[in-house]
């Protein structure tokens, strides 16, 4: 987990894959983070799903993003999108096919 604090604001700032983005303003992001056993000293990958506000609907599924945190939005989210970092392109692909087939389909 990439956690920063900005100097303006105390917010912390994490990275994370969209896993969903079929809620209206809403997507799950998967933050994971990489920690040390205590005992055996084996790195184990750690994951933690959080809900985030997406006003413009901007992000899909596989995007990497950049997340906020941010005041109690509603019961479970507590973070905002900031900006996408990288688009997934496997969904390019299937806008392309499904393009593709509309123009296909008769009137």
């Amino acid at each position: 987990m990439t956690e920063e604090r900005t100097e303006k604001n105390d917010k912390k700032r994490v990275q994370g894959v969209v896993k969903s983005d079929r809620m209206d303003k809403t997507i799950t992001v998967t933050v994971e983070r990489v920690v040390k056993h205590p005992l055996y000293g084996k790195y184990l990958r750690r994951s933690s799903t959080f809900m985030a506000h997406d006003a413009h609907n901007d992000a899909r599924e596989g995007d990497l993003v950049e997340l906020e945190s941010t005041r109690p939005l509603s019961r479970r989210k507590r973070w905002r999108l900031v900006r996408i970092l990288r688009r997934a392109p496997q969904l390019e692909v299937r806008e392309r096919v499904a393009e593709s087939t509309d123009s296909e389909l008769p009137a």
